[in-house]
């Protein structure tokens, strides 16, 4: 193995393969290609380690088996998950599996870069100083919250609609929208899943209240 630092491209849909190296490339990263997460796992021993970035749904092995595998091996190589069919089921389970970040099809270019920067400065760093600065930045959107937009959003992470949240706290689902909208704009969440990631981050035992 080499001592490069590289992003490994994993996607069985080589022009998405190919246009994800582009741009990562084009932003000064060194990438490796793989069509398949079991090729990826064959060569893993060659390989310099680095951040992973993998689509979902993949044949023989998703991304998310292969993200558990890797947990199984002992690899403490971060991955960034990318989806184009996401619900809250889908980013709990990633974020239980210990991903860095789940990103929802279609997204900016910047936003893939911006995660797979953090996630190899925080693996550099061994996961300690901007994990926590992270954890510390979520926690402070959350406390700009009101008491009524904490309960949308531990709701929204449990999975509960929008007619259900209306019920349980006795509100029209008009103004659950409504909270709803200022919840996200408040943690700077562009997605409800990526809401669920910021959600757990702050506090991973919400992973588990299902």
């Amino acid at each position: 193995m080499t001592g490069a630092r590289v992003v490994h491209v994993i996607d069985d849909d080589e022009a998405v393969r190919n246009s994800l190296a582009f741009m990562l490339k084009a932003a000064g990263h060194v990438v490796r290609r793989w069509a398949s997460a079991i090729a990826f796992l064959e060569a893993r021993g060659r390989e310099a380690a680095g951040c992973i970035v993998t689509d979902v749904r993949m044949p023989d092995m998703n991304g998310l088996e292969l993200v558990k595998r890797l947990n199984a091996l002992g690899a403490t190589d971060p991955v960034i998950v990318i989806t184009g069919h996401a619900d809250v089921p889908l980013a709990v389970e990633a974020m239980k599996a210990g991903i860095v970040d789940f990103i929802e099809k279609p997204f900016e270019n910047r936003r893939l870069l911006g995660a797979v920067k953090i996630a190899l400065d925080r693996h550099a760093s061994a996961g300690g100083t901007e994990e926590s600065e992270e954890r510390r930045r979520i926690a402070d959107r959350i406390d700009s919250l009101s008491d009524r937009e904490r309960q949308v959003l531990d709701a929204l992470v449990t999975g509960h609609a929008n007619k259900q949240i209306a019920h349980d706290l006795g509100i029209s689902p008009r103004t659950v929208e409504v909270y709803r909208a200022n919840v996200m704009a408040k943690m700077h969440a562009g997605s409800l899943p990526e809401l669920v990631r910021l959600a757990i981050i702050a506090d991973p035992a919400k992973a588990t209240a299902r």
